[in-house]
């Protein structure tokens, strides 16, 4: 490996060959059309990439580590006359580096996928109103027994209540010109081929079947959810947030159903990085957050500061923020902001019925208009065949 394998574009390509030919910075600077400061920052930049993987030749760093790792420490020894005669490298996992490889793989396959036939919408709907599907800390692949946890919940059970609840909510709210399906996060109940928690990697006792199986389900029932929002709605917003349990997952799901449905141009899926999400509805603006990186109490302050933000609090009369994370409802009015926290529809793990916590399961649509916000609610409670 060389210095310019470790530069991000072909002007940073440059600056190193220039530079490994004795070039003055000034020269540099002139050829590639930057300022002084500007290049030296480039090299330094480089250089630092380059001594994470392995590679400063300055101080006898020469044996680089693989992609997807990073060195954690070198030892080198030298003997009496300063000659190097043993070096020891510590590399260990990249988690950035394979984080961004990651995604990169999801968006470059979800590409290839077959597109989704379009569904015919509606004949008619009301345009101003946005009607908003909320479904949070659902939790599949955990797995509770009614005889130690108060009730049963397994993959089967699962889909079932996911596609029942979704149609309830359908038929409980109008013919709405925009339909949200808001997923508020923690959709998993945990993140990878490991049942750990990502953050906190505790041990999760009581999951149900194989990490590859949950893929396939989800893919499968939120192809069904958005199918059913289609023939309801003039137009299909989606939200797949960031949970605790969910960090990468979340992550694919957002760019499967993006690339899913690309050519449908009814489905707009609200793609960021960032834990927080808006939409405007008019002068309604509707704010998700899983709930786990803020308190409720302050989230109307995020909203109104966030420079990504700030232009549509402006432009909004009606400003409501929705979170999950605590499996129970809760409302807060505050500095003109409704701030909501939504129940799951989710059984009680081990965890939480061995310390007690209760709480009603249920799911909520809630329209609102693009004047008046909110005008209508229902909640929906968890069904299924109990004998499947």
């Amino acid at each position: 490996m060389e210095l310019t394998d470790y530069a991000l574009n072909e002007r940073h390509k440059v600056i190193v060959r220039l530079r490994g030919k004795g070039a003055s910075w000034d020269r540099i600077a002139d050829e590639v059309g930057l300022n002084e400061r500007s290049v030296r920052r480039a090299y330094r930049a480089i250089q630092r990439r380059a001594a994470q993987h392995g590679l400063s030749p300055d101080h006898d760093m020469t044996h680089t580590v693989p992609f997807g790792y990073k060195v954690k420490g070198v030892s080198t020894l030298y003997n009496e006359d300063g000659q190097l005669t043993a070096q020891w490298v510590k590399s260990q996992a990249d988690d950035k580096a394979r984080a961004e490889a990651l995604l990169e793989a999801i968006e470059n396959a979800s590409s290839a996928l077959p597109r989704f036939k379009p569904v015919k919408a509606p004949k008619t709907v009301d345009e101003d109103l946005a009607s908003l599907l909320t479904i949070t800390d659902f939790h599949l692949g955990m797995k509770a027994w009614h005889a130690s946890d108060g009730e049963d919940w397994d993959v089967k059970i699962a889909k079932d209540v996911f596609l029942n609840a979704i149609n309830d909510m359908l038929t409980g709210s109008p013919r709405s010109g925009v339909g949200i399906l808001n997923q508020l996060g923690d959709f998993f109940h945990w993140d990878g081929l490991i049942p750990v928690t990502p953050t906190s990697q505790h041990v999760l006792i009581g999951t149900d079947d194989r990490y590859s199986k949950l893929v396939e389900m989800t893919i499968a029932i939120m192809d069904e959810a958005i199918k059913m929002m289609l023939g309801r709605f003039g137009k299909v917003v989606v939200v797949q947030a960031e949970g605790n349990h969910d960090l990468s997952s979340s992550v694919w799901m957002r760019k499967y159903i993006k690339h899913r449905f690309a050519d449908d141009d009814r489905v707009e899926v609200i793609d960021n990085d960032f834990p927080y999400y808006a939409y405007l509805h008019g002068h309604t603006m509707l704010g998700f957050h899983h709930g786990h990186k803020m308190r409720m109490a302050n989230l109307q302050k995020l909203f109104a500061s966030e420079p990504r933000f700030r232009e549509m609090w402006g432009k909004a009369r009606h400003a409501y923020i929705h979170c999950g994370h605590l499996h129970h409802e809760r409302v807060l009015d505050d500095a003109g902001c409704t701030i909501e926290q939504h129940p799951t529809l989710a059984a009680r793990d081990h965890y939480s019925s061995s310390h007690g916590y209760v709480s009603q399961r249920g799911a909520k649509v809630i329209t609102y208009d693009k004047s008046d916000g909110e005008i209508h609610r229902v909640t929906v409670r968890p069904r299924y065949d109990k004998d499947h």
